[in-house]
């Protein structure tokens, strides 16, 4: 039933990298997966795989793709994607090591417009103009040449020294340091440790190899053998586990003493959150030519939808956020509900987090509204004010007159928290609602599950007992049920035109990925790379999704509770929708790559803290660069060939069944060097881009023609001879 493109009638319309390695070992595949500054990745980084996006604003240019040989993934091609566009390298230098890690190089070109106001580079990291104009030469001079020296701003860099980002510093450097590479075996040479990455290259190769982790994406870092128990090679170091799957281990020479520095050094820098330290966002002064954080305002998108109307209204009762810290300043509320509904209907929700409008359907008026579980409890408390004000909302709908409360929890989960005080609607208070329960389980069981997801693809994967180990980690059971509930919203808009209010048990996390996936369905605006911006920033960032909390910025609390992969997750569904629809989306799964590696490396603002009130108290926007600033500016690195703008006025329903469903093993395998592409997709993207645009200019010339023939063969018109 819901299997293809459902047509809508109407337009409802109008809007770095890969935290990996730089590896150029000769035996291992250089790749570099779609989303890193600068990287190079090979076989042996041990979780080296990195992608680049050309960086067009301001630092070296770099770029989205590897210029290797090989990509570093090998996610399986959307559905309908023939073999030859599957997602690999962009522009290759020289096809080989030369690539650039997200968190590497970026660097500056001249003719970019002002970035947006950020707070001054420290004068010691400043990268010179013209470092920056060498692309990636310079870190290819570094690498080879071991008698070159080159110079960083006013400083000469040393042949071991690597080039730094705008903002970054050198912290300390240790020598005769070994990388113990799950895949290529030991490795030998420096590991250097600054305010922003881990950097380690060993000239043992040609081209030397290197890997480049930045410390945001470290969860936790422990010690290796002791100096009177190790015994043997390589049995004295320490570990790195990170977030982003990896593990990687160094081993160090016990009289060097160095192991003791850098491992003061990255539990300084990598978590700066628990040693009162500024993210390193808050110093990187990269510039480019998008503003990022301009990408979405909440009255202008309000207004793309329609708003207000006679039914809804726009309100700023929560602009100090006095009425709920976690939402967001500007809602979208019934026109029947007064400022004094609002308040009594907050306090009878979870956290103050009343229903609000998050979309509207364009011809309907069918909606979908978010919030957070009633206060119940065990007592079964009603509100007269909240059962009226969900009748409003119904009310707002004209075409029906039911309204359905899709509660994400399942249904024994929500009885249970009836003893914490919470619960949910009850169908005999809230008349014509009928509370559906999606069955989607809690942050810890997915956490649970991610766990076991990295067991199964890191560092080796069991290919002969594969599909039974990816079963027993459940990670694909878990995005089915996101993506059914999803399905299920947005039928009940656009099928039966019926409002929807959706929740769980606060509604930041699993709410958050019902209202984006169902929105990304029946709106085509989201599916464009700007519109994308604007569902993450709308649905997750300002409706306070704690991302902080979630992923653990900055904190050596690995073992918190509150971490959680919802936001992953909620990425990993929109790759399956994107597989089954490769040509309904703008963007391609690099940028979603791009995205997931910023969400761990503090190199931007955007996923910094909790709430859009906390980011305003940081002046996030005024300190640090946005995200969408990387990939707006450089946009044609994230563009899917195959995009038709025809599809943004249709509505997607995709296969939710397993059968349909498979591991994003560009993602989540793109350590392995066994599981990459082997051809550079990502330049036969470009290529393809290229094609299109001179197909669609013969196209129009046609027309011109075909116009400018009707125009002169149409028959003449002669006036009466009298």
């Amino acid at each position: 039933m819901f299997s293809g493109v459902k047509p809508d009638k109407k337009s409802k319309v109008k809007g770095i990298t890969q935290l990996g390695s730089r590896s150029s070992s000769s035996s291992s595949s250089h790749s570099s997966n779609s989303n890193t500054t600068r990287s190079n990745s090979s076989s042996g980084s041990g979780g080296s795989s990195s992608s680049s996006s050309s960086n067009k604003g301001g630092g070296r240019k770099s770029h989205s793709g590897s210029s290797s040989g090989s990509s570093s993934g090998s996610g399986s091609p959307p559905a309908g994607t023939p073999p030859h566009t599957q997602m690999a390298s962009h522009e290759s230098l020289n096809s080989e090591s030369k690539s650039s890690s997200l968190n590497s190089k970026l660097g500056h070109e001249s003719g970019g417009s002002p970035s947006p106001p950020k707070s001054a580079c420290s004068s010691t990291s400043t990268t010179s103009t013209d470092h920056h104009h060498t692309n990636h030469q310079v870190s290819h001079v570094l690498t080879a040449t071991s008698k070159m020296t080159v110079r960083d701003g006013s400083r000469t860099l040393r042949p071991d020294e690597p080039p730094l980002v705008p903002g970054e510093q050198l912290e300390g450097t240790a020598r005769e340091v070994t990388y113990l590479c799950p895949y290529v075996g030991p490795k030998k040479g420096t590991l250097s440790v600054t305010n922003y990455r881990l950097i380690f290259r060993s000239p043992e190769t040609d081209p030397p190899f290197e890997l480049e982790v930045p410390l945001g994406v470290v969860s936790r870092i422990e010690k290796v053998g002791g100096a009177n128990t190790s015994r043997g090679e390589n049995s004295y170091g320490i570990e790195i586990f990170c977030k982003d799957i990896r593990n990687l281990r160094f081993a160090h020479k016990q009289e060097n003493h160095s192991r003791r520095m850098v491992t003061e050094k990255l539990l300084h820098y990598a978590f700066p959150a628990s040693h009162k330290l500024p993210f390193f966002a808050f110093g990187y002064c990269e510039q480019y030519p998008e503003n990022g954080w301009s990408v979405y305002e909440p009255i202008a998108e309000l207004k793309r939808q329609g708003l207000p109307t006679e039914s809804w209204r726009i309100t700023r009762i929560n602009e100090q956020y006095e009425l709920c810290e976690t939402y967001p300043a500007v809602w979208a509320v019934p026109a029947a509900a007064s400022d004094n509904d609002l308040r009594n209907v907050a306090a009878f929700r979870s956290r103050g987090r009343i229903p609000v409008l998050s979309w509207i359907h364009p011809e309907s008026q069918a909606t979908i509204t978010r919030c957070a579980q009633p206060l119940v409890g065990v007592s079964g408390k009603r509100s007269r004010d909240d059962e009226a004000y969900i009748q409003h909302i119904m009310d707002a709908n004209a075409q029906s007159h039911k309204i359905f409360i899709m509660d994400a929890r399942p249904s024994v989960n929500a009885v249970a928290n009836k003893a914490k005080g919470g619960g949910y609607e009850s169908e005999d208070a809230y008349q014509n609602a009928e509370v559906q329960f999606l069955d989607i389980h809690n942050i810890h069981v997915m956490r649970e599950s991610l766990r076991k997801l990295q067991e199964v693809c890191y560092p080796h994967i069991d290919n002969s007992h594969w599909l039974s180990n990816l079963e027993a980690t459940h990670w694909l059971d878990h995005i089915r049920c996101v993506l059914s509930g999803a399905l299920r919203i947005a039928d009940k808009v656009e099928s039966h035109k019926t409002s929807v209010v959706v929740h769980c048990s606060d509604g930041w996390d699993r709410t958050a990925q019902l209202t984006a996936l169902s929105m990304l369905m029946l709106d085509g605006y989201y599916r464009t790379i700007p519109g994308f911006a604007v569902l993450l920033e709308k649905e997750w960032l300002s409706f306070g999704h704690k991302f902080a909390q979630r992923v653990g910025h900055g904190d050596d609390r690995h073992q918190d509770a509150d971490r959680s992969p919802v936001f992953l997750q909620f990425v990993d569904c929109v790759w399956q929708i994107l597989k089954q629809f490769p040509h309904a989306f703008q963007f391609t799964e690099d940028m979603l790559i791009t995205i997931l590696d910023h969400l761990y490396s503090c190199l931007f603002g955007t996923f910094l803290y909790n709430s859009e009130r906390e980011r305003i108290e940081k002046e996030v926007k005024t300190k640090t660069i946005s995200l969408w600033s990387l990939i707006l500016s450089n946009k044609a690195d994230f563009e899917n060939p195959l995009y038709s703008s025809n599809t943004k006025h249709h509505v997607l329903f995709p296969r939710t069944s397993m059968r349909h469903l498979c591991l994003w093993d560009k993602y989540y395998c793109r350590w392995n060097p066994s599981m990459r592409q082997q051809e550079p997709v990502h330049i036969r993207y470009k290529e393809l881009l290229h094609v299109k645009e001179q197909l669609e200019k013969h196209v129009d010339e046609l027309r011109k023609e075909l116009a400018a023939r009707q125009t002169h063969d149409s028959p003449r018109v002669a006036s009466a001879i009298v």
